[in-house]
């Protein structure tokens, strides 16, 4: 076996020993932190995270594509309950001309609308869009015929879920409040 061979240390040699630390001076630290670099790196990678992150393109596409997909789905459900609403049975063909110029136009929307929702400008907008849209489409609900109803209720319902789900949550809520307000009340748009 190995000897363990003992050292004579003064005290304080001993307490560094067993510590497991040395003692640097302050100004011998600062150099060797200049000389490393590592104060740079922690400085531009603290003005990295400062800065508002914008998603690559691929990734604006793709948070579009989650949500286009429901919405277009949600479209396409409104667009057949509307037609059992009034006793009509909605044919491939019916649902196919309503639908081809409607996803292009709404995925366009989402694009725009996703990859600035973040902006207040485009909170206004989405809020005055979300009470138009349910104004309108509780409005038609309750007065319209049913041919108009069948047109323009699909759309204004998809826009109005959509715009409540992109909003903030006040914003969002009081679109929800506000709307059914409008229906009953439609001369408070002019005023």
């Amino acid at each position: 076996m190995a000897r363990i061979r003992k050292t004579k240390h003064s005290s304080a040699e001993r307490s560094e020993v067993s510590s497991g630390t040395t003692v640097i001076p302050e100004d011998e630290q600062w150099r060797l932190i200049n000389d490393s670099g590592v104060l740079n790196k922690i400085r531009s990678a603290r003005d990295d995270s400062g800065e508002e992150e914008s998603a690559s393109l691929p990734e604006e596409i793709f948070n579009a594509i989650t949500i286009i997909i429901p919405a277009s789905f949600l479209l396409l459900l409104m667009e057949i309950l509307i037609h059992f609403q009034y006793g009509k049975h909605p044919t491939l063909h019916a649902v196919v001309d309503r639908m081809l110029p409607g996803i292009p136009i709404l995925s366009i929307f989402i694009f725009y609308t996703t990859r600035y929702k973040s902006h207040p400008a485009m909170q206004v907008f989405l809020f005055a869009l979300g009470v138009l849209s349910g104004g309108r489409l509780l409005y038609l609900l309750d007065r319209g015929s049913w041919f108009v109803n069948m047109q323009q209720c699909p759309p204004l319902a998809t826009v109005w879920v959509y715009t409540i789900v992109q909003l903030n949550l006040l914003p969002a809520v009081s679109t929800a409040v506000e709307a059914p307000v409008l229906e009953t009340r439609p001369e408070r748009l002019l005023s």
